[in-house]
């Protein structure tokens, strides 16, 4: 689906009272779900690419020590 369409989903009249609920009451919660989501659809779109998650994972394996 994409960040950005959810987003648009999000804010549709059908769902607008419920997202302004929740980011209204629970704004550190849904700032980390969005990001969670994020970082899950990135790692996702890596394993498109031939040794892409090996990579990734050395870069930050090198980068914490």
């Amino acid at each position: 689906m994409g960040p950005f369409k959810q987003l648009k989903k999000m804010f549709e009249s059908t769902r607008l009272l419920a997202t302004i609920i929740m980011l209204w009451h629970k704004k550190g919660l849904a700032l980390l779900f969005c990001i969670l989501q994020f970082l899950s659809m990135t790692w996702y779109s890596l394993s498109y690419i031939p040794y892409a998650r090996d990579a990734v994972m050395k870069c930050c394996s090198s980068l914490l020590g």
